[in-house]
């Protein structure tokens, strides 16, 4: 098939504007056999920047195998050799696509958090080392990810590249406008339809997503960690390793959850939340606005940046926000806000999902 030539320049977008590859640099491009032609675009987006690209390609369908049959001694293996790699790295390009998404749907839940510790150190290297590698997670539409979106695969690719191909620097001062107005706030209450739930962000770094997630769109901080008090009942399901979680409500008191419920999925909530001490708190209050994106499609690259949404992420906070909160997981969960508020200080920021600003 010919190429699609927006898989070009969503490639130039990711090592020029993203992670702006420079000369020498060491790149891992990593994603799987589905998104075969993205990954030689950005190869040689890599090579023509300079760089020295790093392909790193995951095999499709050996995921439930290994949570089937594997031995005690391979799930606790570290991979020493790749962490090595990743740390001789300067810059890190995930491709956001999925063979079967639901490969994992009915491994063993315990398994998987045991290797998602086990693996932590990789992922959190990649993801709060910003001085010493930067990284992209970025989309690409494949089959898997269009079903789960309910679409053709033509109007999957059409919301994908609409959603991505953007004029980011064009769009970067709103997003920052916005940011600043919470990076100079103290108290956020979320309320309205499903929820009524306060927490502090005094002191913590307000930050703008157009560049370490494609697409982007989002402004996001943490909270403090011990000022969550009240409830919320999410409107959308997440997809989590292949399982799915829906219908999610979570109450706190002083930033622990106290008691969590879920019409689907609460067996796999409960070990999530008992990954370590910390994961039942919250790392992450991150505020969709990407208006391009308009429809929820079961995909948190997506779904997590709709414009008039907000989304809480059970586990870590990452470092760049002020950190406080060190986990294993970082699992964010999105509700729709149409029929909220979010209030700042007493003021109100947005409501039923537009600026009030």
């Amino acid at each position: 098939m010919p190429l699609d030539l927006r898989t070009r320049k969503l490639a130039k977008i990711a090592v020029n504007y993203c992670v702006k590859v420079k000369k020498g640099e060491k790149v891992i491009i990593s994603g799987g056999v589905e998104a075969v032609d993205f990954l030689t675009e950005l190869y040689k987006e890599v090579i023509l920047a300079g760089g020295i690209p790093i392909v790193k390609m995951g095999l499709p369908n050996v995921s439930d195998f290994f949570y089937k049959h594997a031995n005690e001694e391979q799930l606790n293996h570290f991979p020493d050799y790749w962490f090595d790699t990743v740390k001789c790295a300067d810059k890190y390009i995930g491709i956001n696509s999925e063979m079967n998404s639901r490969e994992l749907t009915n491994a063993d839940s315990k398994k998987i958090a045991l290797r998602g510790k086990i693996m932590h150190k990789i992922s959190d290297y990649v993801c709060n080392e910003k001085d010493e590698i930067r990284r992209i997670t970025i989309a690409y539409p494949c089959l898997s990810l269009a079903q789960d979106a309910e679409m053709s695969l033509n109007e999957y690719e059409n919301f994908v590249y609409g959603a991505c191909l953007q004029d980011w620097i064009k769009l970067e001062p709103r997003l920052r406008e916005i940011a600043l107005k919470f990076e100079k706030g103290s108290e956020v209450w979320l309320k309205g339809d499903g929820v009524d739930l306060k927490f502090s962000i005094k002191g913590k770094n307000c930050l703008i997503d157009p560049e370490e997630n494609m697409p982007g769109g989002e402004v996001f901080m943490a909270p403090v960690r011990e000022s969550l008090n009240g409830w919320i009942k999410f409107d959308y399901p997440r997809i989590v390793s292949g399982k799915q979680i829906a219908g999610v409500y979570l109450k706190f008191e002083n930033g622990k959850i106290v008691e969590y419920d879920a019409e689907k999925g609460k067996e796999f909530l409960g070990e999530l939340l008992k990954s370590d001490e910390n994961a039942s708190y919250i790392g992450e209050f991150g505020i969709g606005c990407n208006y391009k994106i308009d429809r929820y499609t079961n995909d948190l690259l997506f779904d997590e940046k709709i414009g008039g949404t907000i989304h809480l992420a059970l586990g870590m906070a990452y470092k760049e926000n002020g950190g406080g909160n060190d986990s294993s997981i970082h699992v964010d969960i999105v509700k729709d806000m149409s029929k909220a508020k979010i209030i700042l200080d007493g003021k109100v920021a947005q409501s039923e999902g537009k600026w009030k600003f």
